[in-house]
């Protein structure tokens, strides 16, 4: 088992935390990135930066987070304020307790105590309203109750004076689906449940009208369309990449870093080795097959001096003695990465077209281009109807013009373009069309610099 090794957070939206994200359908060098960029602002800044992806983990990056002993960062797939950011862990009461202890409890939280069954589930709530109501039922018209001392009072059970209908939601609902329905109702107070209906605590209406925005930090993307959802509900903080300008506006400054790097790995390396630390070699290694994985083992033309600087740091700090990868090299290393990656026949193809697949909008067009890697161009003859009618599928589900499939031989570095409704203008790219429908781009292998700019410049003509 791996000496370094980060834990994944149970719940979303502590005060001072900060979530360290990729972009969805995340790939490595995302997974890398945010994880490695986590651990720098804990260990150089002391901040609370957690590690998460707002999508699934491809078979490439599973591969390779289980070789270095590492869990994936927790899944996050939506910036939206949950009901677990503003409940309050208010102590609780048994039902057959004597009201003494629900008094005890009342008296520190401004007049809210819980009830909960041994077994977790919320039998109810007792507050300063239903203690009232429950006196009022008690001593009515009668001398004898009337006349009962406080002591006597306080020795009844909580459940006579619970109120059993309390609203409840599951800690994990966003405020804003159910806010103007809970905003309607006269009700002050509100349980807030685990996902088995177990009591975690107490939310009040008045902290759902201003609920804390998550702090976010965008790694390996700027463009809304790439991000989680609800982006704008958070307080996005940050942003680290390597691609294109696409981003949104904020409602403050923010820390901007957008370099002509192959991957946002690198840019992690450095950052770390700048303040005169080192990875610790899970980490490390996790970093470099971020790194080899967007370069194409240093092959890409994206790849930079930079970059290869960057492989022989962070090989540095990953194949040492007792690592995982201590008898690698980078060549070695970044095969077997990209192996890990390739291959169509034991995917589905909706699989496919979606695990790497980036939106994009230029003028009125919006279009996807998802990329899949291979080791030979001839495996996509026997899957390409499979994959023509998934790609159909994604276009119409995500509201597309047009969508495209980059199938990349990372082996001899030439790609194969399968189309679904692309506009008249997109005949004359400079690739060599195929009696199957597909498009030969030799020598073409990154969805970044090579093919989105050449398709860009023919829509934006």
């Amino acid at each position: 088992m791996a000496a370094f090794k980060l834990q994944n957070t149970p719940s979303i939206g502590t005060k001072d935390q900060v979530f360290v994200i990729g972009h969805v359908n995340p790939d490595t060098d995302a997974i890398a990135s945010a994880m490695g960029y986590a651990w720098l602002l804990r260990e150089r800044d002391g901040i609370n930066a957690t590690p998460a992806r707002a999508g699934a983990i491809n078979p490439q990056t599973a591969w390779v987070l289980k070789t270095l002993g590492l869990d994936a960062p927790i899944l996050f797939t939506d910036a939206s304020p949950r009901f677990e950011s503003v409940m309050r862990r208010y102590d609780t009461v048994l039902p057959d307790s004597p009201l003494s202890e629900a008094w005890a409890i009342l008296s520190r939280t401004g007049g809210v105590a819980p009830v909960v069954n041994a077994d977790g589930t919320p039998y109810g709530l007792i507050s300063s309203k239903s203690l009232f109501n429950f006196l009022s039922r008690l001593t009515g018209p009668h001398p004898r109750y009337q006349n009962m001392t406080l002591a006597k009072l306080l020795e009844i059970p909580c459940h006579e004076a619970a109120e059993l209908d309390v609203a409840h939601h599951t800690a994990s609902t966003r405020i804003r689906d159910v806010i103007r329905r809970l905003l309607r109702n006269e009700v002050d107070e509100f349980l807030v449940l685990d996902e088995n209906q177990r009591y975690l605590g107490i939310c009040r209406q008045r902290d759902l009208l201003d609920p804390p925005r998550l702090k976010i930090i965008l790694v390996d993307h700027n463009e809304p369309q790439q991000a989680l959802g609800s982006l704008e509900e958070a307080e996005l903080i940050e942003i680290l990449d390597h691609h294109r300008l696409g981003n949104s506006s904020t409602h403050a400054p923010i820390r901007f870093t957008v370099d002509v790097v192959g991957s946002t790995s690198t840019l992690v390396s450095e950052l770390i080795e700048e303040v005169g630390l080192s990875a610790p070699p899970e980490l490390a290694g996790l970093l470099l097959a971020g790194l080899l994985s967007d370069t194409l083992i240093l092959t890409s033309p994206t790849t930079t001096p930079r970059d290869q600087a960057a492989s022989e740091r962070l090989a540095r700090w990953a194949f040492v003695w007792g690592s995982p990868l201590m008898d690698e090299s980078l060549q070695s290393f970044g095969q077997r990465v990209l192996t890990a990656g390739t291959g169509l026949a034991s995917r589905d193809p909706m699989d496919v077209v979606t695990t790497d697949m980036k939106k994009y909008e230029t003028g009125s067009m919006r279009f996807a281009i998802a990329q899949a890697e291979v080791s030979d161009l001839y495996e996509l003859n026997e899957h390409l109807e499979p994959l023509r009618q998934a790609l159909q599928e994604l276009k119409e589900r995500r509201s597309l013009d047009f969508a495209m499939l980059m199938v990349t031989d990372v082996v001899q570095g030439d790609s194969r373009l399968l189309l679904v409704d692309a506009p008249v203008v997109l005949d004359d790219l400079p690739y060599r069309p195929s009696s199957d429908g597909t498009r030969l781009a030799e020598g073409v292998v990154s969805r970044k610099k090579q093919l989105l700019p050449v398709v860009l410049s023919l829509l934006e003509e």
